[in-house]
């Protein structure tokens, strides 16, 4: 995961859609542990109720699981639901903004199917997501600081 935070919406959100972006590329795949709340707020210096915030979010999706003891897995069926979800978010609110783009600029299908062809191989933007640490168990409650 990317160490830079942005100021444009809160911490636990950011750390959320990055685990939502991991499970979507597979990096974590259904079954896999998270990274441990202790281990994601030492690695970015965080306060360990921002990160269990932003995993509390995760829980409350049912994208990921609680299980006593040993920490926080990627629920059974969670890369499809998100997909899912992706896909229509993507259509209702990416897809109309960039075709009245490709409208405005006059581009053609040749054009785009170049393009398209020219792109980097890497799907986007696994290039730049590490592999989670080892999972420990959390154990804070939260109260949404950083």
């Amino acid at each position: 995961m990317d160490p830079q935070w942005e100021n444009s919406q809160p911490i636990y959100r950011q750390l959320r859609d990055r685990v939502v972006a991991m499970i979507l590329e597979g990096v974590l795949k259904e079954g896999d542990p998270l990274p441990s709340v202790r281990n994601v707020a030492a690695d970015f210096r965080l306060n360990p109720l921002t990160v269990l915030k932003g995993y509390q979010q995760l829980v409350d999706e049912q994208l990921v699981e609680k299980r006593r003891g040993l920490g926080m897995f990627v629920s059974s069926g969670a890369r499809k639901a998100l997909m899912k979800d992706e896909r229509q978010r993507f259509l209702e609110d990416e897809w109309p903004k960039i075709y009245a783009t490709i409208q405005r600029l006059g581009l053609t299908q040749d054009e785009l199917q170049r393009a398209a062809a020219a792109a980097p191989a890497v799907p986007w933007p696994a290039a730049n997501v590490a592999s989670p640490p080892a999972n420990t168990s959390p154990g804070e409650d939260d109260d949404g600081s950083h």
